[in-house]
């Protein structure tokens, strides 16, 4: 993925986490227990768009923040 969508898509999932009043480590957290082996540090890198996303943690991101996949991928 082209660098500048994916600090785009992280800038999207970090509002809805602000939104969602959640906080990295909560969200983090909850990645966890279902399933995705994601760290505070790793969602961190996620919304600054230095890590890559696969299609099963926006799956989970989207679940957890209740949001639909087009609020993250739009």
């Amino acid at each position: 993925m082209n660098a500048a969508i994916e600090k785009q898509i992280g800038e999207k999932i970090k509002n809805l986490r602000i939104k969602a009043n959640l906080t990295q480590e909560q969200l983090a957290a909850k990645l966890q227990l279902n399933g995705c082996d994601v760290t505070r540090s790793t969602v961190a890198k996620i919304e600054v768009g230095q890590r890559h996303l696969y299609v099963d943690e926006i799956i989970l991101i989207a679940k957890i923040l209740n949001v639909t996949y087009n609020q993250i991928l739009d």
